[in-house]
């Protein structure tokens, strides 16, 4: 099969940097790819260059006449629309349908009739996503497409993206979205690409197995070149005529050697510490908070307790992020109380990186303009030095805000906020635009952490790494706590988060999309077999949770044996995955053979 879309040996370079070395896609029917790299590796720029919209150095892209492509940027442009049902509108072409169009807004919580100008990041997020999603494209691009969500939001996406047949094409940071929807991954390092031909869920113990060779390569290269220098060196006069062949092989050699681009290193992620607090960080007791007619928190009782590390998960609306301001003095409750404990030292990291001035430098940023240096836990560090631990180089110090893209936003603030001593760390949506590498840092460092954490997050697999307990908005201004993280939520409370439907509009309802005519197929002798195995595996994988559940219900598990506890949840969090899995496909074919019957 001819792939859809091609390109090959493509080069990008920007001032100075070769951004592009080579990389290559190719993209065939129904792919589900990942594309993933650190952040500014150039995975934006390949995607833009996939959808035509940037022009390489050199190289070749080619797309299949007549194949249709749609291509989600990071922010999309609402400028001269009126409304968001304008904007996904403006996106159709003749021929595609405009009743899909309105369902997948209704689907997405929109009536159409929302201004651009008054709405959440989540709604135009939502909007975007419809007017890519609508025409049912060959090849979708999706650049950072779970950014502004919430969880229900993600969950709908997931959802839609997993029952379209385009060819997917994906940038996140979302771990379980990645894993859940892609069989193949290509990895933008150091300007040139390498694919997996497995899903995103493979991905990590591939790379750093081909780090760890490209280590012993590197290794054995030197030992060579230093064999040839001792040659060189030592070697009988008489020969040297006849042996500048081997002479030019060690130039090669040392060319080779000095051309490598080694992998960029990690950030060093440590949050300055402070004096331990009491035992009871935050009490509330029947606190409560609304704004005019509509209660956001109501009559909520807790006591946050020294080294609790708390996730607070809900829908957006539901009143997540003020919680946390009531929990932490930023506002006051209407009802109620809340108390700080003694000696609670707070640093934060909200989810608004517009409070970074873009005509503000790096350095100035950290040290608030006030000299070189930056203190950090009480102590001055020179700012190039501490930008260092965080993957900025030296050159990057004066450069302004304005050049930095999302992920190097995400580290500069993570920067400034962990620089403050602290007992209590307040995290709004840190996973927002960092790569993987750097979300996998913060994790530790969260573990390592010796005080509080209080975090709000979308993100379900770094909540499932991180709490020890959620507060789940139940709706109404009601909270409620669960042992463990989002999977272990799941299981306790028996179901997800439901999404919010867009209200009813007085005119008359939509009619439900029509199958098309060749909708109906044949069982295959795979999906029979299927069908046969499934309830064993299903079987299998509840006896397996039936397992993990009971010997982490263990009360003295976690302090006895810390690791174990993390490896069973862990595992208990796959097998859970694994039989939704399972159950889905089940119900899938049991519905396609009771429709074939039927017919």
């Amino acid at each position: 099969m001819a792939p859809l879309l091609t390109l090959r040996d493509v080069h990008l370079t920007y001032g100075t940097t070769a951004l592009l070395d080579g990389a290559e896609m190719s993209i065939e029917a129904g792919e589900r790819l990942c594309l993933v790299g650190r952040n500014g590796s150039g995975k934006s720029t390949l995607l833009k260059i996939a959808a035509g919209l940037v022009e390489p150095d050199s190289g070749e892209r080619f797309f299949q006449p007549g194949a249709t492509i749609r291509y989600l940027a990071q922010e999309p442009d609402f400028s001269d629309f009126a409304t968001l049902g304008d904007f996904v509108r403006a996106g159709l072409a003749p021929g595609d349908d405009a009743q899909r169009a309105e369902d997948l807004l209704r689907e997405a919580g929109l009536t159409g009739a929302e201004q651009p100008d008054e709405v959440s990041g989540g709604e135009a997020r939502r909007a975007a996503l419809v007017r890519v999603l609508a025409p049912a494209p060959d090849v979708l691009l999706l650049d950072e497409p779970t950014n502004h969500l919430d969880l229900p939001g993600i969950e709908w996406l997931e959802s839609e993206l997993a029952s379209m047949r385009s060819a997917l094409v994906l940038i996140s940071h979302d771990r379980r979205f990645l894993s859940r929807l892609t069989r193949a991954t290509l990895w933008l390092d150091r300007g040139r690409t390498r694919e997996l031909d497995q899903g995103f869920a493979r991905f990590e113990e591939w790379r750093d197995a081909t780090i760890e060779q490209e280590e012993i390569d590197r290794h054995k290269l030197d030992r060579r070149i230093a064999a040839e220098l001792d040659w060189v060196r030592y070697g009988v006069s008489a020969r040297r005529k006849r042996n500048q062949g081997r002479l030019a092989g060690l130039m090669a050699l040392r060319r080779e050697r000095s051309e490598q681009r080694r992998v960029a290193g990690d950030a060093r992620l440590e949050a300055a510490d402070a004096e331990n607090s009491g035992t009871l960080v935050v009490k509330a007791f029947r606190a409560g908070k609304s704004y005019g007619d509509r209660t956001i928190v109501k009559d909520f009782s807790y006591r946050l307790l020294k080294g609790n590390r708390v996730g607070v998960i809900g829908a957006n609306g539901s009143g997540k992020t003020t919680l946390v301001n009531l929990l932490t003095g930023v506002i006051e409750p209407d009802a109620g109380s809340v108390r700080l404990g003694t000696n609670v030292q707070m640093a934060r990291l909200d989810q608004d990186r517009g409070k970074l001035l873009d005509d503000t430098t790096l350095a100035e940023v950290l040290t608030e303009g006030h000299g070189d240096s930056v203190i950090v836990d009480g102590k001055p560090r020179h700012v190039i030095s501490y930008m260092k631990d965080f993957l900025f180089a030296a050159e990057q110090a004066r450069q302004p805000v304005s050049v930095l893209s999302g992920g190097e936003r995400a580290r500069l603030l993570l920067a400034k906020a962990l620089a403050s001593p602290s007992n209590l760390l307040v995290l709004d949506e840190p996973t927002n635009d960092l790569d993987l590498e750097t979300l996998d840092l913060l994790q530790e460092m969260i573990a390592d952490y010796e005080g509080t954490v209080l975090l709000v997050s979308h993100d379900r697999d770094f909540i499932d790494r991180t709490v020890t307990s959620v507060l789940m908005a139940e709706g109404g201004g009601k909270f409620v706590e669960y042992a463990g993280g989002y999977s272990d939520m799941l299981a306790q409370r028996g179901r997800g988060i439901a999404a919010k439907a867009a209200p009813k509009s007085s005119s008359k309802a939509a009619a439900p999309r029509e199958k098309p005519a060749d909708a109906k197929r044949r069982m295959t002798f795979k999906d029979k077999h299927a069908l046969e195995e499934l309830p064993k595996k299903i079987a299998r994988s509840e006896a397996e949770i039936a397992s993990l559940q009971a010997a982490l219900s263990d009360a003295e598990l976690y302090a006895r044996d810390p690791g174990r506890f993390a490896a069973l949840s862990e595992k208990l969090s796959r097998t859970q995955d694994e039989l939704a899995e399972h159950e889905e496909r089940w119900l899938t074919l049991e519905m396609l053979r009771g429709e074939i019957e039927g017919g």
